[in-house]
């Protein structure tokens, strides 16, 4: 279950926290070029217009009793546009700047422009809600005192609408509904909880109280539903089950707000990060096409010699599936161990762009390739084994993703991509080495993406046992501002950008090695005492099966995060 916690609530002026700190990006943001919809501040969503807020006026704030920086504040919108209209309230977590954002919105004011859009247009796109209803209060009911208490309301839409978010306010007195909208259904999506804002008990309620972000269940490339911003809440909620409100919906198929080519060259010269890698580093990433020409070799299922590959990788078979019947190998030799080892000069990041979260967000997916993935090193308390085998596999492919706001071209998050996971990253628990330039570390070896320099347990952080992946910065390092190159932005259209052949290839770029892994570890496992021994092999045979590097890694168009949106 849930760890519950206690929290309180008191008069209002002692209620009132203090005032968040707001963050900004370390650099202005520069102009960027022109284009259609993007960074202009405003998106069409089809019958729908809608503007980010991020101004905010505090309305309630629960906190635990020993640290205020643990609890939770809800805010209102404030300074939205005229003809705009609220959809829901905001809340978020106090440990953090203040830098969230809800949308509001109008109709399109030329109503006939947007028709096509949608098969219903005789209703209004917008209504007012018909009442709201109370779903929670920090008393509990109780009528002990209403000083300083929340409460929180679920606006009721009229039939063939859906509620946006929930309204939040310091009296008993539901709140006035004039400002407020509940969208037509055919115009919505739905939306899933995402990550735990807040979980505990109020000191008067019997119940107890869970708030959720929210984020849009349809997601990734195609994906169109637009997130409000909104949270989550109530008392009970099991994974699956149906939210009481709604996301929006994009239904305009132009993507307007999405960049145009000169546009996303400009953001990626501005944000595109830094790559360090290990200064211990062996295998260091190359071009594909540096990797191509050095001597790797297209083998077919069945034939003893492999086929050397052009410099594009135009004789590679393109499309099909990973099927088994082609593979990439090393070349043979002492070709073979020079290869391995890669080439810092050449390498370059190779980016996808792509829509999010509905056209609102834009995805810049960096792909970096390295020959080889070294073996990994096992770490049991305050030990660390170097295994011969374990993790070593040809052709790896990491990436790391740029998340960019569409209203005003600003950086809003990056993914981290970790093996088989990952981890989103707020802007403001980013590391940057020169204005809006970010950090990625890549680890030693394997190659997996973090936000800042240490040593990562991939495993048991607190026992301290799994596979060890150490980051740090060092001189080896490539600029993904100016070392990049754009192989895919398939919303711009048909032969836009020109893919690459290679990127085609949809099989492995590594060849199937056949070892025991499991007598590797069981090497080590059996010196351990009985005791831990169990501990150890359960946290070892959770690991994900690409981690014992017995088949090489498919490219960046296979992994389904290349259509999808990423694990995290």
């Amino acid at each position: 279950m849930f760890g519950c916690k206690c929290f309180y609530w008191n008069k209002m002026d002692q209620l009132l926290p203090c005032e968040p700190e707001t963050f900004s990006l370390p650099a202005p943001l520069p102009q960027w070029p022109q284009g259609q919809g993007f960074a202009s501040g405003k998106i069409n969503l089809g019958e729908l217009e809608v503007v980010k807020i991020s101004r905010f006026e505090f309305i309630w704030s629960s906190n635990l009793l020993r640290d205020k920086k643990k609890g939770v504040t809800f805010y209102e919108p404030v300074g939205i546009p005229d003809g705009f209209y609220s959809l829901g309230h905001y809340c978020q977590s106090n440990d953090q700047p203040l830098r969230g954002y809800v949308l509001v919105a109008r109709e399109k004011p030329f109503k006939s422009e947007a028709a096509h859009f949608s098969a219903c247009v005789s209703s209004p796109a917008l209504r007012e809600p018909l009442d709201c209803s109370l779903v929670w209060s920090s008393n509990g009911r109780s009528e002990e005192s209403l000083e300083g208490c929340g409460f929180f309301w679920l606006p009721q839409p009229p039939e063939g609408y859906k509620s946006m978010g929930y309204l939040v306010t310091n009296t008993p007195k539901k709140p006035k509904l004039d400002k407020v909208r509940c969208v037509r259904a055919d115009l919505t999506d739905r939306c899933e909880n995402y990550q735990v804002v807040h979980n505990g008990h109020m000191r008067f309620s019997e119940f107890p109280f869970q708030v959720w972000s929210t984020r849009p269940s349809h997601r990734g490339m195609l994906g169109r539903g637009v997130s409000v911003g909104t949270f989550s809440c109530g008392s009970f909620w099991t994974p699956g089950q149906e939210l009481s409100i709604a996301c929006l919906k994009n239904s305009d198929p132009t993507l307007h707000a999405m960049p145009n080519c000169d546009q996303i060259h400009a953001l990626i010269n501005h944000y595109g990060p830094t790559v360090f890698f290990h200064p211990d580093e062996i295998y260091l990433p190359s071009s594909v096409s540096w990797f191509f020409k050095n001597g790797a070799l297209l083998f077919k299922k069945g034939d003893l010699e492999g086929e050397c590959i052009d410099v594009n990788g135009s004789n590679l078979p393109s499309g099909g599936r990973n099927d088994g019947e082609f593979w990439i190998d090393l070349p043979s030799g002492d070709r073979k161990n020079n290869v391995k080892l890669g080439n810092l000069g050449s390498a370059k990041l190779y980016v996808h762009v792509k829509p999010a979260l509905g056209g609102t967000f834009t995805d810049i997916a960096m792909w970096i390739f390295c020959p080889f993935n070294g073996p990994a090193t096992l770490k049991i308390g305050i030990m660390d084994i170097a295994l011969s085998k374990i993790g070593q596999h040809v052709g790896d492919w990491e990436h790391f993703t740029l998340r960019l706001c569409n209203f005003t071209g600003e950086l809003w998050s990056i993914y981290f991509s970790q093996h088989s996971g990952g981890v989103w990253v707020n802007a403001y628990d980013l590391e940057y080495v020169q204005g809006n330039t970010a950090i990625v570390y890549s680890s030693k070896s394997g190659h997996a993406s973090y936000p800042h320099p240490g040593a990562y347990i991939q495993g048991s952080s607190k026992l301290g046992i799994g596979i060890r992946n150490d980051a740090v910065s060092s001189n080896f390092y490539v600029d993904s501002s100016t070392h990049y190159e754009l192989v895919a932005a398939e919303y711009l259209g048909d032969g836009v950008i020109a893919e690459p052949g290679w990127l085609q290839f949809m099989r492995e770029w590594g060849p199937t090695i056949v070892y025991d892994s499991r007598t590797e570890l069981d090497k080590f496992i059996n010196i351990l005492p009985v005791m831990l021994r169990y501990s150890v092999e359960n946290i070892f045979y959770k690991l994900p099966v690409e981690l014992y590097g017995e088949e090489g890694p498919t490219g960046p168009k296979e992994k389904n995060n290349w259509v999808g949106d990423e694990r995290g």
